[in-house]
């Protein structure tokens, strides 16, 4: 009995470095589950991968959405289970997706100014961040009755029609505009919005010019402030993703 006592002993023993390796940081349980906002890939025939703002790559190599159909540079948030950490990324199974309102920068003249409108808008603090090269916005909207609401992030040329994207203090000047266009209800809903950033941002070739870009300054019609608040987002100060960010369900249908 003692023998078989000792060789279960030296079994146990050589199995230990196996079952460490199962804690490894490169290999997840399968009841993690993790989230993220992302930048859709599409790569043909329904297949996709996502550039996550804090995950890097997203390799969808199993999904329990085959129905969901890519659209490329669409904002998501992504939920899924984490398997396999790679090299600029990870590997998972795709548990969900919701999709966000994703836009590009408008410029605002004394021309189309009206139809951007300046209704106030509700934003809690720390939810606007910069992501993935994108401004993400989480608001609250008075729910409109019939016709959807638009929200925009403009250029002003109105005051500054020869102003370059980068201003003397190294921030791009931005304005968010929001248009109820006087249709409300007294119900409230949380909207998300992505805003594509690039093109604003310094190249190789660039980035040691005059002035070096610290950020962008949005100056957005605040419920709570009033008008003219700006908001400054800095390279060197980002602000976290909240964690309500996933728990919110947008009333998308209703904002364009």
């Amino acid at each position: 009995m003692k023998k078989i006592n000792w060789i279960l002993g030296l079994l146990l023993l050589a199995l230990v470095p196996m079952l460490q390796s199962c804690d490894d940081d490169d290999y997840y349980s399968i009841g993690d589950f993790s989230w993220d906002w992302a930048t859709v890939h599409a790569t043909g025939g329904g297949g996709f991968y996502l550039e996550g703002d804090r995950w890097g790559i997203i390799d969808p190599v199993t999904t329990a959405i085959p129905w969901y159909r890519p659209v490329d540079g669409k904002r998501v948030v992504a939920i899924f289970n984490p398997l396999a950490d790679t090299k600029d990324g990870v590997q998972v199974q795709m548990k969900g997706i919701n999709e966000v309102l994703t836009k590009e920068v408008e410029e605002m003249t004394a021309e189309n100014e009206e139809e951007f409108g300046n209704d106030p808008i509700l934003i809690y603090q720390g939810d606007m961040w910069l992501g993935g090269k994108f401004l993400n916005i989480i608001f609250n909207q008075n729910v409109p009755f019939s016709k959807k609401h638009r929200i925009s992030l403009v250029q002003n040329k109105i005051e500054a029609p020869e102003t370059q994207n980068v201003d003397e203090d190294g921030y791009v000047y931005l304005e968010l505009r929001y248009n109820t266009y006087d249709d409300v209800t007294n119900d409230w809903g949380w909207g998300r919005v992505s805003y594509n950033l690039e093109e604003f941002y310094p190249t190789e070739k660039d980035e040691n010019a005059e002035p070096e870009m610290k950020g962008f300054k949005v100056k957005i019609n605040s419920k709570e402030n009033g008008e003219g608040v700006i908001v400054v987002l800095d390279f060197d100060h980002p602000v976290g993703v909240p964690d309500k960010s996933k728990e919110v369900h947008t009333v998308s249908s209703m904002i364009q």
